[in-house]
């Protein structure tokens, strides 16, 4: 737009920090010394004019003056609202500022070229749609604002520039932008940037009332929660006041608590981490929950409680043999951890490299040794706390190290459950049948089981739930078994491995006469004076009403005993008091089951006729005996070779083919009409047929059994035999010696012939059974066939000899 051409001569009225644009009517201060000298000498210019005094309204931004000011008429001087002198002036149109020049007053005087600013009439279409999108915007915002009179202004105004400069009330441009506003001269390009500021701000004002309006409906959620809970606290208090309840004691301030506690260090850090979580987190979380869950577990976690240990290495020996029977090298093993612990405590070695002197010991035994009770004696003979998890079906790894607090219902581990079941971080820990453990898609409890049973790694177990460091090495873990094979060889590695291997008979009488007889006496409501059970009753019962290397069936056989005898007291068949003798034993629960070979009648025994041999074996239920049996097919027949029958494992199969193929090529060397192998088959069967059976021990019993078949000779009742047989006749050692001995004093068999390389493990034998029992360590077949096989009818022999 151009200049006019008239020149104008104006008083300056600077504005600071300011802006008026043409159409504002504003009041300015006269106390301001600037607005009242240019007012004055406005006042002054007028004299003796028509017109009104005129002044240029200048911008003045940091001391600096802007190039274009408004010509505006002083419409009227008076009083302002607070009472101070002041000046109406409304804002004519724009003014190109010039030079400056002389005039009355006190005033800077400039000249000044009014600037045309007049859009083109009639308006074109484009800038009528421009007039039309400020207008809606505008009344959009003045709605908002309940400007409504202010509405129907802006409706009223036509003119481009006169709307675009109506804009300069907006509260919220900038003087900069006011100063831009001013200074384009252009109508529609000032229109175009009213447009643009106020749909940028209407945006602005959307977004910021949609933000206001989410934290009111949050606030007013919470104020009424509060409000509620305030309420239900209130309502709470009356309740327990009415019922004359206590305040409960505890604190809900978890910072407070966890400051309190005597925690780690990390675990503190770790527990204050999660407090400054659960203070920002608000009360709908669900996060909030569990939070708390997890900082109640660590607090209820003893991480600093331990329970002094028993160093009476007497009275701790004391305990466990009145406790139990037996278990020699388990209390051997109890008694050198207690006495090793002793010198730690008094040297003051009580942790070392940051490891405690905890033990991992793992008792493998067939069921019914008192595995799972001699843990409870060592717990009471230390004094320590006691704690069994059961390990038996267990296939999810998370059961042992806990589930990831990301999952719903999630959980520590049972080791850190014991720890804090147990209430101190030293208890004993019976891990029970862990040969039992399981594993799938889930993972393998057996692998998460080596870093809490490994010495050198358990002292920063890591639970998944936790996720902070547990000191397990001052634990005492027992882990019991049936099955050593069961066990996985890299965690049976991290363990002591102590083997307990069943009872004796004089055991289980001690055992029956001191800790069974008792208990049962109890449970059927009898006492020691009315039912007297004698020591020859008790052995009776063990050899031959029950045959097993624990004492449950032995137990179970005292409990009918004792109904029985209650039962007939009740209904007046039998005076109290009674004793029960041997005699009375068939009265009461009927005959026997398992009567030895040896006190048969001789026609009767398995073993009188030739082809028959005893031999030992080791199940899961301890050892027992095995008899062989052997026979020729027909030579009619045509059945030539070897069968096999009683469910028999690969290498059972390959030792009865070795042991025939011994024979034949050594039939001439032992007198032995191996003729008849050549056109007739040869069977053999081991009893028991539903029972799998396998390994090498079989060897030399099978090659027994057959030469008594050949030789006709029979095989001794009174004697048992165990060990591998090679082609050459050697045999070879084998292992489960100890077991096999018990079970053959268990069968009342007296003469056992084993491999002369097993000869060190009748060491682990108890001395009772060693006075009962001939052992017979061989290195060849041949005395093996002597040993066993009785002499001929004709009184001949063989002659081998026999080892000492």
């Amino acid at each position: 737009m151009a200049s006019t051409s008239n020149p104008l001569t104006l008083p300056v009225l600077p504005l600071d920090d300011e802006v008026v644009l043409p159409g504002m009517v504003v009041p300015l201060d006269l106390n301001d010394p600037d607005v009242r000298a240019a007012v004055e000498a406005a006042q002054a210019a007028a004299r003796g004019q028509t017109g009104k005094p005129r002044v240029l309204l200048v911008p003045r931004i940091d001391g600096t003056y802007a190039g274009i000011g408004v010509l505006g008429t002083v419409e009227q001087v008076g009083r302002l609202a607070d009472g101070d002198p002041g000046a109406l002036i409304r804002a004519r149109r724009r003014v190109q500022i010039g030079a400056g020049t002389t005039g009355p007053g006190a005033a800077l005087w400039v000249e000044g070229t009014q600037v045309d600013d007049s859009a083109p009439d009639p308006l074109p279409g484009a800038v009528a749609e421009l007039v039309k999108e400020y207008k809606a915007l505008a009344t959009s915002w003045l709605r908002k604002r309940g400007a409504w009179q202010v509405v129907d202004r802006v409706q009223q105004i036509d003119e481009v520039g006169a709307l675009a400069d109506n804009s300069g009330y907006s509260p919220f441009l900038t003087t900069a932008q006011k100063v831009e506003l001013l200074e384009t001269t252009d109508p529609v390009a000032r229109l175009k940037l009213a447009i643009q500021w106020l749909s940028d701000h209407l945006a602005e004002q959307d977004v910021a009332e949609s933000i206001a309006k989410d934290v009111q409906e949050g606030v007013d959620k919470q104020q009424r929660e509060f409000l509620l809970r305030r309420q239900l606290d209130a309502v709470r208090k009356e309740l327990r006041d009415l019922n004359g309840e206590q305040e409960g004691e505890e604190s809900d301030d978890y910072r407070a608590r966890v400051e309190a506690a005597d925690l780690p260090e990390k675990v503190r850090e770790a527990a204050l981490k999660e407090v400054d979580k659960l203070e920002r987190a608000s009360d709908q979380s669900p996060e909030g929950g569990w939070i708390r869950t997890w900082l109640d577990t660590v607090l209820e976690l003893p991480w600093s409680e331990r329970t002094e240990d028993a160093y009476d290495i007497q009275g701790a020996k004391a305990i466990l043999d009145a406790e139990h029977a037996g278990l020699d090298d388990v209390k051997e093993r109890i008694t050198e951890y207690l006495a090793v612990r002793k010198r730690r405590a008094d040297r003051g070695l009580g942790v070392v490299g940051g490891r405690r002197g905890g033990a991992v010991l793992a008792l493998v035994g067939p069921p019914g040794v008192g595995k799972t009770s001699v843990a409870e004696s060592v717990a009471h003979a230390m004094g320590r706390k006691f704690v069994r998890v059961a390990l038996g079906g267990v296939r999810d790894e998370a059961e042992i190290r806990g589930h990831r607090r990301t999952y719903v219902g999630a959980l520590p581990g049972r080791i850190v459950r014991a720890i804090k079941e147990a209430g101190s971080m030293n208890p004993v820990v019976l891990l029970d049948e862990i040969d039992k453990v399981g594993s799938d898609f889930r993972g393998d409890p057996a692998a998460a089981l080596l870093e809490v049973l490994d010495p050198a790694q358990n002292h920063t177990f890591r639970d998944h739930y936790l996720e902070v460091e547990l000191d397990l090495s001052d634990v005492v873990f027992l882990a019991t078994a049936n099955v050593l094979e069961a066990i996985p060889e890299a965690l049976l590695d991290r363990m002591d491995l102590v083997r307990l291997d069943g009872y004796t008979e004089d055991e289980k009488v001690v055992i029956a006469r001191d800790h069974l007889l008792p208990r049962q006496l109890e449970r059927a409501g009898l006492n020691g004076e009315e039912v007297t059970v004698e020591e020859e009753a008790l052995r009776r019962l063990a050899g031959e009403y029950t045959r097993e290397a624990g004492v449950r069936n032995l137990e179970r056989a005292i409990t009918r005993v004792l109904r029985k005898v209650a039962a007939q007291h009740e209904t007046g068949e039998r005076k109290l008091p009674f004793t029960v003798g041997a005699d009375d034993l068939r009265e009461l629960i009927g005959r026997p089951h398992h009567v030895p070979e040896s006190a048969q009648d001789p026609a009767e025994r398995r073993t009188a006729v030739p082809g028959v041999a005893t031999g030992l074996a080791v199940t899961g239920a301890g050892g027992d005996v095995l008899f062989v049996e052997a026979s020729l097919a027909d030579p009619e027949t045509g059945a030539a070779g070897l069968t096999l029958t009683g469910q028999l494992g690969d290498v059972m199969k390959e030792s009865a083919q070795i042991a025939l193929s011994f024979l034949r090529s050594h039939g001439a060397e032992l007198e032995l009409p191996v003729a008849d192998l050549k056109d007739r088959g040869v069977h053999i069967h081991f009893p028991a047929g539903a029972v799998p059976k396998d390994g090498p021990s079989a060897g030399i019993t099978m090659t027994t059994a057959l030469a008594s078949l050949l030789s006709g000779r029979l095989v001794r009742t009174d004697v048992a035999m165990t060990g591998e047989v090679s082609l050459t006749g050697r045999v070879l050692p084998i292992g489960g010696v100890k077991q096999k001995l018990l079970a053959a004093h268990r069968a009342g068999v007296t003469t056992v012939i084993i491999p002369k390389r097993n000869e060190a493990d009748l060491d682990d034998v108890p001395a009772e059974v060693l006075e009962k029992l001939s052992v017979h360590p061989v290195t060849d077949v041949r005395q093996v066939l002597e040993l066993a096989l009785a002499p001929a009818s004709n009184g001949a022999g063989l002659e081998v000899p026999v080892a000492a």
